[in-house]
């Protein structure tokens, strides 16, 4: 792991790549709005679109091109069919996927992690610039090389990591990586203010404080605030959490018209910056298991 982290930083510094990180783009990016209305992304993940605001999430959270961005945990590649070709040419797309090289990974996780890297092997001219790292349990807190990162996105991932027990390891990991200035991009379903921790384990469902207070303890600051992502038709009190909508619909047939017209949940969109000068208190940052 060392060797390819090593490679990832000598490309990042050959790039020499000028960027601006900690703000939103001063305007709407036509490369970005190419690269979400491309022909060349499956059907079924530009058909979410309208749920998941591809344009205005990425805006917000401040991508240029040039930027080296880690995505964590990118699944089956929604977002990844838009950030690794946009950054191709000028920047870097690091994918920060499941740990699969461990005997103990689900096999699921397996699964997963082959169709993305089936997905990047079939379109060359499309992903073939795309960097594949490994990030979680047991044993790899390294997503990036430390400080070289101007953005780091989780989407939809951190209910997953409180889940687990380990949200505040992969948080600490996104700020070793990023560059003091760097942002850190928190996508994930709303919870209700009030939620207990073990309602959140429960449902998928995150409260806002919750995330904002773990994420500040390693050392980022809170920037920004979005309702990029609400849905206030979300109640939030369904027999199987977060997964009885779409696209999930653990039900299955059960009220299937009912919950397709709620649609996706009620997301929380989070900008931190990690701090220019990074005060004492910031040492968590360096915890790892």
């Amino acid at each position: 792991m060392k060797s390819l982290f090593a490679c990832i930083a000598a490309a990042i510094t050959l790039a020499a790549c000028a960027t601006t990180v900690g703000q939103p783009a001063a305007g709407p990016d036509p490369a970005l709005a190419q690269a979400i209305a491309s022909p060349d992304r499956s059907a079924a993940f530009r058909e979410r679109d309208r749920y998941r605001h591809p344009q205005e999430t990425l805006s917000f959270f401040g991508l240029q091109p040039g930027q080296t961005v880690v995505e964590i945990w990118p699944g089956l590649g929604w977002y990844a069919e838009i950030l690794a070709p946009y950054l191709r040419e000028h920047g870097r797309y690091i994918a920060a996927g499941y740990v699969v090289s461990d005997a103990s990974s689900p096999q699921w996780r397996r699964d997963d992690a082959a169709a993305l890297a089936a997905k990047f092997a079939a379109a060359p001219q499309r992903y073939d610039r795309a960097v594949v790292t490994e990030l979680g349990l047991p044993d790899r807190w390294q997503m990036a090389p430390a400080g070289s990162a101007d953005l780091v996105l989780t989407f939809r991932n951190f209910h997953n990591w409180l889940k687990g027990g380990y949200d505040r390891e992969m948080v600490a990991a996104a700020y070793r990586a990023l560059k003091p200035g760097g942002v850190f991009g928190v996508v994930d379903h709303r919870a209700s203010p009030g939620t207990s921790v073990e309602r959140m384990q429960q449902s998928g469902y995150v409260t806002e404080d919750y995330v904002v207070q773990l994420v500040e303890s390693v050392g980022f600051k809170l920037q920004a605030r979005a309702e990029i992502n609400a849905n206030p038709r979300d109640s939030k009190d369904y027999p199987k959490g977060v997964w009885t909508l779409p696209p999930t619909l653990a039900l299955g047939e059960t009220d299937r018209q009912k919950y397709l017209e709620i649609g996706e949940s009620d997301r929380m969109t989070l900008r931190f910056v990690k701090p220019l000068l990074v005060a004492p208190a910031a040492a968590g940052a360096s915890v790892a298991p």
